[in-house]
């Protein structure tokens, strides 16, 4: 017999287990079908060691959900529960049917708490077999990822201090997997990442910040910032782990999901307090965020840029410290390469929290020539609803402030009138007290294109442009009104000459 040959009859061998399957799958779409299966014996053909979905036949798993899936409450997991899986042979293929049910919906996970999986799977977690573990991790993680009360449902069963010795063992997969599902578990609310506290977990994870594989650098700075997220004090514990400096080396890893996981570490720990921002501050964090931000792409920016924001929003000295550091430039490059919405707003946000606080500020702000950029974006209509909300506010936060009269006078051609108050409205504050910006003003066209305005009587806007107009020779502010010089023309031909 030839290889040809020999290779169609395990074809024919595959075909007809992926038949199988799918006769199985359609069977169990009908809940009177499931009990007749189960009596068949198709759970243990399809679930066992030995059955169609054992470790050596993984090419089927493809079809596990749309089988255990269509048949999840009519007790089709019991019987899996029962075999020798667990018990006996704690079999991973088992574990991983869990999982895999277990991942596609809250609806389907709680079916598999309800069967009670947790309680065998939490047995797994101190196997000898590193293998196990790490099957049993892996479903506990895709568990409790959905929301807090499988969350809750997976530390009830008393998984948090088994995954906490599973990041301690030496085998690298199983600790991305314990790291990972702990900061599933930790990710919903302070009081279970309290209990991923409580297990001690944050001394562990920090000491693994610099372990060479990036995989497991992902998981570890995931779950470092979905402890310190929730609350102030949550966050102190993660620093307290001395976490800083060694974490800003991740910031150029050449990994872009560390880079992203180490920023939006220092993102979360940065937007609680004044005082954590200083840390970060003067242990050198902002400007290796900057740094990143210069030197990455896309979405890997965007906690670097909200990080920017939160520092420069909590106070005027760590807004300045951001300007120093150079932070403003890379700020207005995210806001003009990028293509997505979403990080344009972020970079407009945080534009608006450094310009806000003074006119120092705002100056610095202004002078990169960001506001044309904004206003453009606020105007345009194929803009994200967010992208304009957040531009309108930072030109707001940054005009209200803005003294430096030069970036001012080209907003004053397009802009809408909501924004226009505010931009007239630093005119006159400021033109009342500076002789040269008021001549200034009329040399560049700033008080023609005032007069050119279309007020509502009584508006702030007119009481803006009124005050304006004080400022100056009322003939000066007659010679530069609209239709002053069809008045003058006028004149001219009604005059008679005098001879």
């Amino acid at each position: 017999m030839s290889q040809r040959q020999v290779l169609q009859v395990f074809e024919q061998y595959q075909r007809a287990r992926t038949q199988f399957v799918q006769a199985v799958a359609e069977l169990s779409a009908r809940p009177q079908n499931a009990e007749s299966l189960r009596s068949a014996g198709t759970w243990g053909a399809v679930g066992g060691r030995g059955g169609l979905w054992g470790p050596a036949n993984l090419s089927l798993w493809q079809l596990k959900p749309m089988v255990f899936g269509t048949v999840m409450h009519h007790q089709a997991l019991y019987p899996l529960l029962e075999t020798n899986c667990f018990y006996l042979e704690r079999q991973k293929a088992a574990a991983f049917v869990l999982r895999a049910v277990g991942k596609h919906s809250p609806q389907l996970a709680q079916a598999v708490v309800q069967c009670g999986a947790l309680e065998s799977l939490v047995i797994c977690l101190e196997d000898f077999d590193p293998g196990v573990k790490e099957a049993a991790a892996w479903a506990l993680g895709y568990i409790a990822r959905h929301n807090s009360e499988l969350s809750q449902a997976v530390v009830d069963a008393g998984a948090v201090p088994l995954l906490v010795l599973c990041i301690q063992e030496p085998e690298i997969a199983l600790k991305r997997i314990a790291a990972s599902t702990l900061s599933d578990i930790s990710k919903h609310s302070p009081e279970l990442a309290q209990t991923v506290v409580d297990a001690g977990a944050i001394a562990h994870l920090a000491q693994m910040i610099l372990n060479p594989d990036a995989k497991l650098k992902r998981q570890v700075l995931s779950a470092l910032s979905q402890i310190a997220k929730h609350s102030v004090d949550l966050a102190e514990l993660v620093v307290e782990a001395e976490i800083f400096p060694v974490v800003l080396t991740c910031l150029k890893d050449s990994d872009e999901y560390v880079k992203k996981n180490g920023a939006t570490l220092i993102r979360e720990i940065a937007k609680h307090t004044p005082e954590l921002s200083q840390f970060i501050v003067n242990a050198g964090g902002v400007a290796a965020v900057i740094d990143c931000i210069g030197s990455c792409r896309g979405t890997v920016r965007l906690p670097g840029i909200m990080m920017l924001g939160y520092v420069a929003a909590h106070s005027e000295n760590l807004s300045m410290a951001v300007i120093v550091s150079k932070g403003i430039p890379p700020l207005c490059t995210c806001l003009v390469e990028e293509q997505e919405d979403h990080i344009k707003a972020a970079a407009a946000w945080a534009l608006g929290q450094i310009g806000r606080h003074t006119p120092e500020h705002a100056r610095a702000v202004a002078v990169a020539n960001v506001l044309p950029t904004l206003l453009s974006m606020y105007m345009d209509t194929h803009s994200s609803e967010d992208l304009q909300l957040k531009t309108k506010r930072a030109l707001k936060n940054i005009l209200q402030k803005c003294t430096y009269l030069p970036a001012l006078e080209p907003l004053l051609q397009d802009a809408p009138p909501n924004i226009m108050k505010h931009i007239v409205g630093q005119f006159s504050k400021v033109l009342p007290h500076d002789s040269k910006a008021r001549r200034l003003f009329v040399t560049t066209g700033g008080l023609k294109k005032v007069q050119e305005i279309k007020a509502e009587p009584g508006s702030l806007l007119q009481e803006y442009i009124n005050t304006i107009n004080n400022c100056f020779p009322e003939e000066i502010v007659r010679y530069y009104s609209p239709g002053y010089s069809e008045i003058l023309l006028e004149r001219v031909e009604n005059y008679q000459p005098v001879l």
